[in-house]
């Protein structure tokens, strides 16, 4: 089963606890959202040949179902911020507004100026050009994942 059926299927709540187990890898679950499904792919496959479980998301509504699912699990959101319907601003708002502590990286083609203009820059919080390698995705996941981080990042 892959994530994108996972995160569709209904799990009946005896056996969500078997399938939220599933989905812990051994550095911790990342939800990834991206709407171009090249990237989202590539990015998923070089998290995973890293060490950690991937939940997929297309967009805002995808990662909402996911994130309801599998929030004591995710250790970090990693969205576009350009996204079909909700932006990823909006939803790492609202993920994080029901858990505070959700390390997030925005990845976006734009400069990061047009990113965080209009919302307030938090703790936790980091940017991603695009186009990017594989070693910057590691160390930006690293990097947000690293505990107690207390200085602004974006």
């Amino acid at each position: 089963m892959n994530e994108t059926q996972a995160v569709n299927q209904k799990a009946s709540p005896a056996a969500q606890g078997s399938v939220q187990a599933e989905f812990t890898g051994p550095l911790g679950t990342i939800l990834v959202v991206e709407d171009e499904a090249f990237v989202r792919e590539v990015t998923c496959e070089i998290l995973e040949c890293e060490g950690y479980r991937v939940l997929k998301a297309r967009n805002a509504s995808e990662a909402r179902i996911a994130f309801r699912r599998y929030r004591k699990v995710i250790r970090l959101l990693l969205t576009d911020v350009v996204l079909p319907g909700e932006n990823g601003r909006d939803l790492a708002r609202d993920l994080r507004f029901a858990h505070p502590d959700l390390p997030t990286v925005f990845v976006s083609g734009y400069p990061q100026n047009i990113v965080t203009q209009g919302s307030p820059v938090e703790n936790g919080m980091f940017y991603l050009p695009k186009p990017f390698c594989a070693e910057s995705l590691i160390q930006k996941v690293r990097q947000a994942l690293a505990p107690k981080r207390k200085e602004k990042v974006v």
